[in-house]
């Protein structure tokens, strides 16, 4: 009897160290690190900001035949065939125009990306230098559904808009440059913001403009960059706004490196009695920048923007891109009447164009790391969740349909065992869970 006992105490004790170990290492799927395992909608009630609390607004919208539709501030609704489904315009993805083929623009342009060299020269030797030399060798890690594709064909465009309907992303977030003027490693664009606008509209989906870095960007160059685009886009279908409790509607802007330039010159643009202001003018708008360290915060908020985003998909790179530090963030923006907008990405591998950079990846693994980032952002309960990214393949955040692929120097990247369209379906998923945790917390 007396062994039976021991026996059977022996047996608890080893299922209740299998259930404990079980436990942990479910844990490790969940966002740690410091902030909230909670699922989204389990916290305390968060409170609205001062006057001028802000929400998505949709414009008129061109339905595809055979679909019928009902529009609200923050999503449209689909009715096709024996289904419904929506988009959201509180769900917004960042996208790049600047790909380019030989049949299309006489050239590649992107995929043949150089190899960035390192910027330390006692390190730089024991790195690859050149450029890729595409079809088969690209500067990306994956290879995309479509091959290296250009940005200016309207079949491209016209898959691209419905992958991003598939994934019921609202708001295309464009990368933008100025007429005439382009990054580094590519060829201007801007002429081919139209054809977006209208592939765009086409799916009910609307465009806000990234606008990056370019060189000689200042104050007085953005107060002319947001009059152009207004001025031109402004009366598309397509344009986004943001209205705000007040019943103000306001296009809204994302500023890429917009610490380069000094707070009191943004004070200039965006503080109402700044020299050049455009508040309370025609031009005026909603103006988020990012935040990448701690002190940008500060900086933000005494230039004048409207909030802040955080936009790079690796965790830990950067304070900013930290979810553990979204929390803090967010309470900061709160106590400022700012907006604060988390991007969750799908993972990060940028050697295929820095090929030091290892230590910056972030491996997706099957899709676990975009849901955990994800969560990450809607337990913050954010008004608005940016995608790093459509299709940044240099940086591996696509969420764009990539393939298997081997080539004789190249074996790349992709989303196996899963389909394809994995991380669209990832992202409707969380965008249909963050919309009705939306409904939750203002009950």
């Amino acid at each position: 009897m007396t062994r039976l006992r021991k026996k059977a105490f022996i047996a608890l004790f080893l299922f209740t160290l299998f259930i404990f170990g079980t436990m942990m290492g479910l844990r490790t799927l969940k966002p740690s690190d410091g902030f909230s395992d909670l699922a989204p909608g389990m916290g305390e009630f968060v409170r609205e900001r001062g006057g001028d609390h802000r929400r998505p607004v949709s414009n008129d919208m061109v339905v595809s035949p055979g679909q019928s539709h009902l529009a609200s501030d923050t999503k449209v609704v689909f009715t096709k065939s024996d289904r419904d489904y929506s988009i959201f315009y509180d769900v917004q993805i960042f996208y790049y125009l600047w790909y380019g083929t030989p049949q299309m623009d006489g050239k590649y342009i992107h995929w043949d990306h150089v190899l960035v060299p390192h910027w330390d020269p006692k390190i730089a030797p024991s790195h690859a230098k050149g450029r890729h030399t595409p079809p088969e060798d690209i500067a990306s890690s994956f290879f995309p559904e479509l091959g290296p594709y250009s940005s200016r064909d309207p079949s491209v465009l016209e898959s691209h808009m419905s992958q991003i309907e598939a994934a019921a992303a609202g708001v295309l977030v464009l990368s933008w440059y100025p007429p005439g003027i382009a990054d580094n490693h590519g060829e201007p664009c801007e002429d081919l913001v139209p054809a977006v606008m209208d592939a765009a509209h086409r799916h009910s989906i609307k465009v806000a403009f990234h606008i990056q870095p370019y060189k000689g960007r200042t104050d007085l160059s953005m107060h002319d960059n947001i009059k152009y685009i207004i001025d031109k886009y402004g009366n598309h279908g397509a344009f986004y706004r943001f209205r705000s409790t007040t019943g103000r509607i306001l296009p809204l802007f994302y500023v890429y490196d917009s610490y380069l330039t000094s707070p009191e010159a943004w004070a200039d643009l965006l503080h109402p009695a700044g020299a050049h202001t455009l508040r309370g003018t025609p031009y005026d708008g909603v103006f988020l920048a990012l935040v990448v360290e701690e002190r940008h915060k500060q900086e933000i908020l005494a230039g004048g923007f409207d909030g802040m985003y955080t936009y790079f998909a690796s965790n830990g790179f950067s304070f900013g891109s930290s979810h553990q530090n979204w929390k803090a963030v967010k309470a900061f923006c709160d106590g400022n009447n700012l907006l604060f907008v988390p991007s969750a990405g799908p993972g990060y591998v940028d050697t295929a164009v820095r090929p030091w950079n290892n230590h910056n990846t972030r491996n997706r693994v099957n899709g676990r790391y975009y849901e955990t980032s994800l969560q990450a952002a809607l337990s913050v309960r954010p008004e608005i969740v940016t995608i790093t990214s459509f299709n940044e393949w240099h940086e591996g955040t696509q969420i764009e349909k990539a393939v298997p692929r081997k080539t004789v120097s190249r074996l790349y990247l992709d989303y196996q065992p899963h389909r394809s369209d994995l991380y669209l379906e990832l992202t409707r998923k969380w965008a249909e869970h963050f919309n009705k945790e939306k409904d939750k917390w203002l009950m």
